[in-house]
């Protein structure tokens, strides 16, 4: 069956790309909400000021904000895939370097790089899903990836309070990396 020149993916495709955007956008959407609990552990833990704690949660929000529209127009110039695949392991190298983080600057650097990747692959998710199914399902496949952003969001609080409490703060970040995907080929 040919495929429509539209890039719409072929239907036995469909629910593995909505999958890996889902898993993709997801990292970025947990690491908003999940440090927010740890982040008396890592302000006790890296010996830092409530100035450099309000960094650790701003420094990925306010990139990750700022460069949103800029990741959607990377994506429109040199692949969506492309560039989702880039946030992606931007997104992950970024998280390991904030769960190996020696002190509170490297750590906020690191954060920062993190919005860098979410900044690539939320806009890209998005629409990788609005290029891949065709009109009819489009809706539904949006309403499915809407919905699990939403129930990630609310799940990174208690994520990260059970982290902390079984393991340290540090444990978070690898968490993230653990819940990702390597998009399709």
């Amino acid at each position: 069956m040919a495929v429509a020149a539209t890039n719409e993916c072929p239907p036995d495709s469909r629910p593995w790309v909505l999958a890996a955007t889902i898993l993709g956008s997801s990292m970025a959407f947990i690491d908003g909400s999940v440090v927010s609990v740890a982040l008396p552990a890592m302000q006790g833990d890296l010996n830092t000021s409530v100035r450099g704690a309000q960094w650790i949660v701003n420094a990925y929000m306010l990139v990750l904000g700022a460069l949103m529209l800029v990741g959607g127009a990377t994506g429109d110039r040199y692949g969506r895939r492309r560039v989702f695949s880039v946030g992606v392991i931007v997104f992950t190298a970024a998280s390991v370097a904030c769960g190996l983080a020696p002190n509170v600057g490297t750590l906020i650097a690191a954060r920062a790089l993190q919005g860098l990747g979410g900044a690539l692959m939320v806009p890209e998710s998005l629409a990788i899903i609005t290029a891949a199914f065709p009109e009819a399902e489009r809706g539904r496949a949006i309403g499915t990836w809407a919905g699990f952003s939403a129930l990630t969001t609310a799940f990174g609080p208690v994520l990260g309070g059970w982290l902390v409490d079984a393991s340290s703060w540090r444990s978070i970040f690898s968490s993230t990396c653990r819940s990702g995907s390597q998009p399709w080929s």
